[in-house]
């Protein structure tokens, strides 16, 4: 089955039902499909067609909702991206995806414009009310209509649905190429594992360029269930909607979470609605897993493990039982616990014991897994093995034969469910003409999981922390969520002989802090 074939029986079944809320509207499945019908027959008259990427830089709203459905019925593929991204940021993105066509809104604006600057041949599609940009096109017009070419190509299962971008080893994003099999199992198999039922009812906040974000949203498709759309994250406008809207399942990172249940305004707030709690993105403490039960009494609550690459890894349903597990093998996963080593090629059959630690990986004969990056062979050669795909997570499996995830084999930041890689925060750090040199880790922080901070030494004393502040904070080479949190001024970055830098001696406090 194909996600236009999903959508297709969604409406077929249950066509009255309530598929999609953003703000005052609401649309049913019936008009979801009429609405992405005419749209994709819209998009088809600007020549996007089988296999070509559109780049919808959009928080989300319906007409993102409506452009990801309306892609899915002439095979073109999605390519949601960071909306909070600079605009040097995004020209990569643009030139790496091949993207023909980009949606973006009044937020993302400037951004995309700089970035589209240099790529004279993409057509923009302008999401908002008002004067579109100069050489913009307005959404309102592509989707005002039936017009436009008709007879374009349904997809097949083998065809590219999305590609994600998701941070790599190198510093750059990696695209994630997804097919059509890949969403389906993929929705199936998280509605059954979150416990989903018919017309259930999810809050759609967490972002579209996120696989959290499209688990959400094909999920609710599958059961005819609706997606409540919130475009800013705002603890006050959530509980809100869980009340006005009668939310009935919450997957979210548990940074969200920890917002949700320290609310001043919780208490007082009706979540009664809410029977059914998930998780993923990065790991929940037991204070927080203990709180959510508190506060939510749900009847499930799971710790969902995974990546962009193979979707569901592991599942921990009543995870408030055996807080910060991660369970055992999803409904299409196999997983093997491997010796962990950035030094050598381990293979798949290097299982360590159990209750040691290793490098987690999962077989690629999944319905729900990736067949290789997006014009990435060396990503492919490093992380893609005999069948296998190499996380780079480090987990252990407990007496039980159930999995603990610890961290990773590599340096990645995982900071409010956002990967940061440190090389892409040294390099625009770099750029400052008061550093001499720069070293980026994360550190664990109770609300974001971790938080990035920054080791620097400077040219000249004088330099200060809220001069680079407020450098990471207007420079077009960081997004936002990037920007460090803490500076730590050191007389030296450890490094070993042949100059790569000694992440860990950092993270443990084994450097010389300057005298302020």
């Amino acid at each position: 089955m194909t996600l236009a074939g999903l959508l297709e029986r969604a409406t077929l079944r249950r066509p009255r039902a309530e598929a999609v809320v953003d703000g005052a509207t609401r649309l049913t499945y019936a008009e979801l499909d009429a609405r992405t019908a005419a749209l994709s027959r819209r998009l088809g008259g600007l020549g996007v067609g089988r296999g070509d990427r559109v780049l919808l830089v959009l928080k989300n709203r319906v007409e993102h909702v409506l452009a990801y459905w309306a892609l899915q019925r002439i095979a073109a593929v999605a390519t949601p991206v960071n909306f909070r991204l600079a605009a040097g940021e995004l020209a990569y993105l643009l030139a790496d995806s091949g993207a023909r066509l980009v949606l973006f809104e009044a937020a993302t604006a400037s951004s995309v414009l700089e970035a589209s600057r240099s790529h004279g041949d993409v057509t923009l599609v302008y999401v908002g009310h008002g004067v579109a940009p100069e050489g913009a096109l307005r959404f309102e017009d592509l989707d005002a209509g039936a017009a436009g070419r008709a007879g374009a190509s349904r997809p097949d299962e083998q065809d590219l649905s999305l590609i994600l971008y998701t941070s790599g080893t190198t510093g750059r994003p990696k695209g994630v190429p997804r097919t059509h099999r890949n969403h389906v199992a993929g929705a199936v198999a998280h509605a059954l594992q979150c416990g989903y039922t018919w017309e259930e009812r999810t809050l759609g906040v967490m972002p579209l360029y996120h696989t959290m974000g499209i688990h959400a949203l094909t999920s609710m498709v599958a059961v005819n269930g609706c997606f409540v759309c919130q475009p800013e994250w705002s603890t006050s406008d959530a509980l809100r909607l869980i009340a006005a809207e009668r939310i009935s399942a919450l997957y979210l990172i548990p940074t969200l979470f920890y917002d949700l249940v320290h609310a001043p305004e919780r208490a007082s707030a009706d979540v009664s609605t809410v029977r059914k709690l998930g998780y993923a993105g990065a790991p929940m403490l037991a204070p927080l897993t203990e709180a959510c039960v508190k506060a939510f009494a749900p009847e499930v609550f799971v710790n969902h493990y995974g990546s962009t690459e193979i979707y569901t890894a592991s599942i921990r349903p009543d995870v408030h039982l055996k807080p910060g597990c991660a369970g055992r093998a999803g409904l299409h996963s196999v997983l093997r616990i491997v010796t962990p080593s950035t030094e050598r090629r381990v293979g798949p059959d290097e299982v360590v014991p159990a209750g040691a630690k290793g490098e987690i990986i999962a077989r690629l004969d999944s319905p729900e897994a990736f067949a290789g990056y997006w014009n990435r062979p060396d990503a492919d050669a490093r992380a893609l093995r005999d069948g296998w795909y190499f996380t780079g997570d480090m987990g252990y499996l407990d007496a039980d034969g159930e999995l603990y995830v610890v961290g990773r084999v590599d340096d990645m930041i995982i900071s409010g469910g956002e990967n940061i890689h440190p090389i892409e925060v040294e390099e625009a750090l770099a750029r400052h003409p008061g550093i001499r040199d720069v070293a980026v880790v994360g550190e664990p922080d109770e609300r974001w999981g971790e938080r990035v901070v920054a080791f620097v030494t400077p040219i000249s004393p004088a330099l200060t922390a809220d001069a680079l502040d407020l450098y990471c904070r207007e420079t077009p080479l960081l997004a936002s969520f990037k920007r460090p949190r803490r500076f730590v001024f050191v007389t030296e970055i450890p490094k070993t002989a042949s100059g790569k830098i000694l992440r860990r001696l950092l993270r443990e406090g084994r450097y010389t802090e300057m005298a302020r």
